[in-house]
């Protein structure tokens, strides 16, 4: 009876560790009476077999119960996400409560957010999505429309990126007042963010960008610093002073759930952040941008920047709506490529930004370029005629209005 007993806890333990299990399942008590028996060996030969089909059935089962759980996986990453995170689905579940996690997550979502209303404002074309891996660590997601009616060229991208700072990555972030402590020279860091700019074929449609982003940095001692950084700002062709209250006043209303202080201070930061030294004028007509943000705590900080990223889709699709199918002239198409001129020397010369992309080793210099329009012009000394259109927007380009209080 030894050998029977012997037989039917092997095969017990062989079919339920296939199923995924370790458990013994005991004998029935009749099996084990008697010394040997052929009644004994026939019982327990019976019930090994007979495990042995409850063992396979268990296997069967649970490779349904895992195909159910990835084409459950599958269904919400096509419902949630433009493509899988970089981190993976599943790694972000088991660390759900980190913030790293919360945030790429929230990073993630907000790109598909973006992305699905475009195209729906935009439904002959469609967003190429391409993802990326960075051999340092790390990769990303870009996602562009191009050359549909209604965006000449849209983007958004996300990065989540980890490894050492690169010496020239450090010293930019030293020149803001970071004190960095590197071990053996060296930083390890972890970066991410969600990041987009929409260029419009119409001239009455204003450009848009945001970015929201956090960073981490180890120093040689294993203190951790942190910060999140980010904002929202419109750069019109023509100024519509509806579009522009409208436009301040949703990013005013997402400020103030956190702190009345907050948009008057991330406003102004903002008119001086986009500031195109070299012409003498703003970029556009702002929004709010916050760098290097670390209190009052960390979770406070997160849910000030998750309120600001689910404010982009209200504070600008309504814009789109009312414009993309206004008239306009070729003089005002040539303004727009003017224009955009600016925005493409703003971008080039001083956006921290595309210097920390440029800077960092292994960096997708296509998404880091992806912010700059398809089209634009420079003509030597063009001035538009005063008490003009054109003439308007430079005045408030050059004096920063307060649009809403």
């Amino acid at each position: 009876m030894a050998a029977a007993v012997r037989v039917f806890r092997e095969a017990t333990v062989a079919f339920t560790a296939a199923a995924g299990r370790r458990t013994l399942v005991s004998l029935p008590p009749g099996a084990a009476a008697g010394r040997g028996g052929r009644g004994s060996r026939r019982a327990a030969l019976a019930a090994a077999g007979a495990l042995g089909g409850l063992g396979l059935w268990l296997w069967r089962r649970q490779a349904v119960m895992v195909a159910s759980e990835e084409d459950e996986e599958e269904k919400e990453l096509r419902q949630r996400f433009m493509a899988p995170p970089v981190s993976g689905l599943q790694e972000l579940r088991r660390r759900r409560r980190e913030l790293r996690s919360r945030m790429e997550l929230l990073i993630m979502e907000t790109q598909a957010e973006v992305c699905r209303a475009l195209a729906a404002l935009d439904p002959g074309a469609a967003f190429a999505v391409d993802t990326w891996e960075r051999k340092e660590g790390g990769g990303g997601i870009s996602c562009v429309l191009q050359d549909g009616e209604v965006f000449e060229k849209a983007g958004v991208n996300v990065s989540v990126v980890f490894g050492q700072l690169s010496e020239d990555a450090a010293r930019q972030m030293r020149s803001r007042g970071k004190s960095l402590k590197a071990k053996d020279g060296k930083l390890p860091f972890c970066a991410m963010g969600v990041s987009s700019v929409i260029h419009p074929k119409n001239p009455h449609v204003p450009t848009m960008h945001f970015n929201y982003r956090y960073f981490e940095i180890e120093e040689a001692d294993g203190t951790k610093q942190w910060w999140f950084g980010g904002g929202t700002d419109l750069t019109p062709t023509y100024l519509n002073e509806e579009d522009a209250v409208h436009f301040h006043k949703t990013l005013k209303e997402a400020c103030d759930k956190h702190d009345l202080k907050l948009y008057p201070k991330y406003k102004k930061w903002c008119d001086d952040y986009f500031f195109i030294k070299h012409r003498g004028e703003r970029r556009g007509i702002g929004g709010i941008f916050f760098d290097d943000v670390d209190s009052p705590s960390k979770e406070e900080v997160f849910q000030f920047v998750k309120s600001c990223a689910k404010a982009v889709v209200p504070c600008y699709i309504p814009i789109v709506k009312r414009h993309c199918h206004d008239s306009f002239t070729p003089e005002e198409k040539l303004w727009q490529q003017l224009r955009r001129g600016r925005y493409v020397e703003f971008n080039l010369v001083y956006d921290r930004g595309t210097k920390f992309g440029l800077l960092t080793p292994g960096s997708r210099i296509e998404s880091i370029l992806m912010s700059l329009p398809l089209t634009a012009r420079w003509e030597y000394m063009h001035t538009p005629p005063e008490s003009s259109k054109e003439a308007e927007i430079l005045e408030v380009l050059r004096n920063p209005k307060d649009w809403v209080r």
